[in-house]
């Protein structure tokens, strides 16, 4: 699933949000270093409405001071074909990511082992990945091969549900995360 990031040209949601920003004089949020935008708390709309120049400017000068604070933040598109490193060797690579459309966390990768059995896709969580190597574009996990060649394979066209979810972690082994 893409992302967002930076970009040249603001989106349609970013358009909005800067017309309704300005239409009721609040500065927006994402143009500063604090949590409530420019201010370290919430105020309505204190001074001056910057012009769509201003935003742009101190929107391309948020993303890169966001940038250098966690260089380890990455796109899904930056992941997206690395090669998945079980505990012992390569097992697959990720084809795609399930996201839970109720908390927006990214539940599973999935992973195609199609170069190592024929057409097999699994889920494996991103709670499981103890490192990434971004120099070899790989994705180290804490399961072994023999773990994600018998793990409960994905289908698609089957809704991920807790009872599937439930399996898939018990043969991992791994605590389910629903009850942390």
């Amino acid at each position: 699933m893409p992302m967002a990031g930076p970009s040249s040209t603001a989106s349609v949601s970013r358009q909005h949000e800067t017309a309704y920003y300005g239409y009721y004089g609040y500065a927006p949020y994402w143009a500063g270093d604090y949590l409530w935008g420019a201010a370290p708390y919430p105020s309505l709309g204190t001074g001056p409405v910057p012009s769509a120049a201003e935003l742009a400017r101190e929107q391309r000068w948020s993303w890169a001071a966001k940038a250098r604070e966690d260089p380890h933040l990455r796109s899904a598109q930056a992941v997206t074909g690395s090669y998945i490193q079980a505990t012992d060797g390569d097992i697959g690579h990720v084809e795609d990511f399930l996201v839970d459309d109720h908390s927006w966390t990214i539940r599973y990768m999935l992973v195609d082992t199609t170069n190592w059995w024929a057409g097999k896709k699994v889920l494996v969580a991103p709670a499981w990945i103890t490192r990434v190597d971004w120099a070899e574009s790989k994705v180290h996990v804490t399961v072994t091969r023999a773990q994600i060649k018998a793990s409960p394979e994905y289908e698609p066209a089957r809704e991920v549900d807790r009872a599937y979810e439930a399996q898939l972690h018990d043969h991992y082994g791994v605590p389910r995360y629903w009850r942390e």
